[in-house]
């Protein structure tokens, strides 16, 4: 009986042998889905000289100007050479810098799954998922320094000055909260996290914005159950003015100074 059986696994070993392989792994199947074709389509709609999507459509779409995007995939592309586009083991085109940032981008502005984003940049979900993870890993090498920090006494200057040309004397930025919809909010922690028990669970961003876009700060993370003021009481946002390790501040309203921003 169990001559048998080794022989019936022997050979179903030998049948999947030589079964046709369709992928990198057993009995995965590969998705010919055109990278080529792909990166031809998203250069034509909106990198070409002569694009399908207007500046302002590509605005809409990605939530920033085609300058800036140029900008941050040309930073990328030159930190990681896992954006580069380069030929595999078979001599077959990989997918583009231009196909991977744009799918970063696309989950993170709209919060999509991979098959959707799939679908229009030819991209399969493992390396959507890789390239997400690396675009956001290189844009806090690449730019950490010099946008994700609190700002120094020339940022405070250049700020105050064109607050004082606007009208506002002593503004450095505007601040703001919003709601992120929390979907897999867990059932015990869903009254905690709704906005007056008739929205979906949510958790709050604050955020300080200069004239420019520069966001001066980021807190993220309250119940979405919290107001303004509650939110405002809770994140760092006045912890060097109360410590007094802000940089110093003077400027004048109807005749009052003042010393702090």
């Amino acid at each position: 009986m169990l001559v048998v059986v080794a022989l019936q696994q022997e050979q179903s070993n030998a049948e999947r042998r030589t079964r046709p392989r369709r992928g990198f792994i057993q009995g995965h199947s590969t998705i010919r889905s055109d990278r080529v074709k792909g990166h031809e389509r998203l250069y034509n709609d909106y990198f070409a000289g002569n694009p399908v999507y207007s500046s302002i459509q590509f605005r809409m779409k990605f939530r920033m100007s085609r300058p800036l995007f140029l900008r941050i995939q040309s930073a990328i592309e030159a930190h990681d050479l896992y954006f580069i586009l380069k030929r595999n083991a078979t001599g077959t085109l990989g997918i583009s810098s231009l196909q991977k940032v744009t799918a970063a981008m696309r989950m993170l502005v709209y919060g999509v799954a991979t098959d959707v984003v799939d679908d229009y940049v030819r991209i399969g979900e493992s390396t959507l998922i890789e390239s997400l993870i690396r675009f956001v890993r290189a844009v806090v090498e690449v730019f950490g320094e010099e946008y994700l920090r609190s700002p120094n006494n020339d940022d405070i200057s250049r700020l105050l000055a064109q607050g004082d040309a606007c009208g506002f004397p002593g503004m450095l930025g505007s601040i703001d909260c919003m709601h992120w919809k929390w979907k897999n909010c867990p059932v015990a922690w869903k009254c905690q996290y709704e906005m007056g028990g008739h929205h979906d669970p949510s958790i709050i961003l604050e955020v300080v914005a200069s004239y420019d876009l520069w966001i001066l700060h980021a807190f993220f993370g309250l119940p979405g159950s919290h107001n303004d003021i509650n939110v405002l009481e809770r994140s760092p946002l006045f912890t060097n003015l109360i410590q007094r390790a802000s940089p110093p501040i003077n400027y004048s309203i109807n005749g009052h100074d003042y010393t702090m921003g």
